[in-house]
């Protein structure tokens, strides 16, 4: 299908949106806002506002406006739900701004935690061990993939190389000096990002996932290696500044069993909670009471979510982002 929409001034840009019902109460803000965040990043946050109209019907049924078929099978329209305002657009994005620095704030000292964890503790097998597919489970060490006649271990050994050859931190460049390579795994762990580190653990041996899962209150290893996977999809999608609110999770974490993590209860079987980013903000949460219980985190995570924009008017809430009911009450 050949792209045929054409270029448009800011000023026209804003008269577009006016003409399909968007309220503008300040002409020279909000030419501002196109000219300093764009109109294709700011649509994202104003879309939720567009007309839906019924159940998918034909062309000739929408009187000839142009629409996109939406998840629901409900189409969606150019036009603005009534009382749509572009502060309201703003106010959703500067919102999910600070969602995002904060949701970085908590996975940082996540990530430096699980690092330890991982290193502590397959060091303590071999000082190599990440080199050793023996130490590994023996579908990440052994299996070849089809198509690259690679094992998961060897790609996530090149990843690891170019991560190192990137790398300008001095105590890289002092052990390689003194001792060469291969350097011990709590010292290259710290060069891992939260993937390289997700992956190995995904590679870990069963027995050693457990162990380290356990300190957080989860027994299944594997389960915690798909919290860990996907928060590496929360860190991607915040660290390239993608809307985060209300986005649809594609890599979903596994629960463990009813009662064992008390909190994870009303996500379980909810499957429009569990594809919202609440959970993961609430796996975050968790991970952080552990690894630092001091942590202000879940209060300011509190804090923010109060501040969520009055929307109402265009039927939005915190349950867009997967909130349970009541989560205000939990203790965080």
């Amino acid at each position: 299908m050949a792209y045929d929409k054409p270029w448009k001034s800011y000023e026209n840009q804003l008269d577009q949106l006016i003409q399909r019902g968007m309220i503008v109460t300040d002409r020279a803000k909000a030419l501002h806002y196109l000219e300093r965040i764009g109109y294709y990043r700011l649509s994202g946050y104003w879309y939720p506002f567009r007309e839906r109209s019924g159940i998918y019907c034909p062309l000739a049924a929408t009187n000839g406006k142009k629409f996109k078929l939406g998840s629901t099978n409900r189409l969606v329209l150019d036009d603005f739900k009534t009382g749509a305002s572009f502060q309201n657009a703003v106010e959703l994005y500067v919102f999910d701004k600070k969602l995002r620095l904060l949701v970085l704030d908590a996975l940082e000292r996540i990530e430096i935690g699980m690092r330890v964890d991982i290193s502590h503790s397959l060091g303590k097998k071999d000082p190599f061990a990440y080199l050793k597919p023996e130490l590994l489970f023996e579908d990440f060490s052994a299996k070849l993939d089809e198509k690259t006649g690679l094992s998961d271990h060897h790609q996530w050994l090149s990843k690891q190389s170019t991560l190192v050859s990137r790398s300008k931190e001095e105590f890289i460049k002092h052990n390689k000096a003194k001792y060469g390579f291969p350097l011990p795994i709590w010292v290259i762990c710290e060069i891992w990002d939260f993937g390289t580190l997700s992956t190995l653990f995904a590679g870990m041996k069963e027995a050693d996932q457990d162990a380290i899962a356990s300190k957080y209150g989860v027994s299944n290893g594997r389960i915690f290696a798909s919290w860990l996977r996907s928060l590496n999809y929360l860190r991607n999608v915040c660290a390239h500044h993608s809307r985060l609110w209300n986005r649809n999770i594609i890599d979903q974490p596994k629960l463990p069993k009813v009662g064992e993590v008390s909190w994870v209860d009303p996500f379980q079987g909810e499957a429009h909670l569990l594809a919202r980013p609440f959970l993961l903000l609430c796996i975050a949460k968790h991970l952080l009471t552990i690894i630092n219980p001091s942590s202000s985190w879940g209060q300011r995570l509190t804090a923010l979510l109060l501040e969520f924009p009055d929307l109402q008017h265009v039927g939005l809430n915190l349950n867009g982002m997967g909130a349970v009911d009541g989560w205000e009450q939990w203790a965080w």
